[in-house]
């Protein structure tokens, strides 16, 4: 086995605690150790070290950073710290895994790339979403074909809170565009198989409580036709299904990630061969029924995917030279499109009567 990764944490709240040293104390502790966490609340310093008494902590960043014992700097602070932090921790000779937003503009995340042209392979952006199992499977039954050409998609991460957190504040990158929409943007752009030809978006405030948008709708095209629509929001009291899949054999849809439901036609039987007919209707409905076939699934892709597992392929990316699945021109997408429904989005601030 080879040596474990020493991993400084920068940020020991939600995501740093709760995502980042959660995931890895539960199942990859064979593979990595935390050695090192810096916050500058003390009362978050004190949850983790509780928790984490072995650990060496810190107020100061750049005593983080200055840690020798320290290989891997997970940043895991406000979203629009992310790059200055990230950029820090690289300058003093770290490698960096970089939670989202990675970057809130196409110019700050090129600051990442031109600054890892002086050392390749010591950066990387964690979109766990991407090992989604649900998200795997339902790309594996697309590319088998049996929903035949696949031209509409439908994502909706739909939820009701009165959030009043940093994350509903503007000033600090809050919102719904850089929380799950990095996440969901990196799965249409994964969907859609193809260069983005138009962009529609509609930013809105429904819920929370401070001035950043909770609702959002994105439509995208692709080149090759495919639409891919986006809804992320925290104002939905009644959440439409996770995915929706539409073919031209057949469809899918998903309420809860955990199970799919697939209809679509039978490959066993040839399609009937007729046209349509310019007199007058004999009826309703269809000429010939479909035979169909259904299918529950429970989510189980063939790849074993878990959003977890992102950190089986930091690790091999960084001790055995593996492919990091998260390529960085993928990532500098995901941002340029943010980019563009923040920059093109009809934005309605609501009312805060209620």
């Amino acid at each position: 086995m080879a040596e474990k990764i020493k991993v400084g944490v920068l940020g020991l709240g939600r995501a740093g605690r709760g995502m980042h040293l959660n995931e890895l104390n539960k199942y990859y502790k064979d593979k990595f150790e935390f050695v090192a966490g810096c916050d500058k609340d003390p009362e978050q310093i004190e949850t983790t070290r509780n928790l984490y008494p072995d650990a060496r902590y810190y107020s100061d960043m750049n005593e983080l950073f200055a840690d020798p014992e320290v290989e891997l700097v997970t940043i895991a602070t406000r979203s629009l710290d992310h790059v200055d932090h990230a950029l820090m921790a690289f300058n003093a000779g770290k490698k960096v895994f970089c939670e989202k937003p990675v970057a809130a503009s196409v110019a700050e995340f090129d600051r990442l790339v031109e600054a890892e042209k002086s050392r390749p392979g010591s950066i990387f952006i964690r979109h766990n979403r991407r090992f989604e199992p649900a998200f795997n499977q339902i790309r594996d039954i697309i590319a088998s074909g049996k929903l035949g050409w696949v031209y509409e998609i439908k994502l909706d991460r739909n939820a009701f809170q009165w959030r009043s957190d940093w994350q509903t504040f503007k000033e600090y990158g809050g919102g719904q565009l850089l929380n799950w929409g990095p996440h969901i943007i990196d799965h249409a752009l994964r969907f859609l198989e193809s260069p983005v030809k138009s962009l529609w978006s509609n930013l809105k405030l429904v819920a929370a409580k401070a001035d950043a948008e909770d609702h959002i709708k994105i439509i995208l095209e692709g080149e090759n036709g495919r639409i891919v629509d986006l809804e992320i929001s925290g104002g939905t009291a009644i959440s439409d299904p996770v995915y929706v899949i539409h073919g031209t054999r057949g469809s899918l849809t998903s309420n809860d990630e955990c199970r799919l439901k697939v209809k679509y036609m039978n490959p066993a039987i040839p399609l009937p061969e007729f046209s349509s007919d310019r007199g007058n209707p004999k009826g309703f409905g269809n000429a010939y029924t479909p035979a169909w076939v259904e299918d529950d699934l429970q989510v189980a892709p063939a790849n074993g995917y878990d959003c977890h597992k992102i950190w089986v392929n930091l690790y091999e990316a960084i001790r055995e030279g593996k492919d990091y699945l998260i390529k960085m021109d993928e990532a500098r997408e995901v941002v340029r499109i943010t980019e563009m429904v923040r920059q093109g989005a009809i934005d309605n601030a609501r009312d805060k009567k209620f």
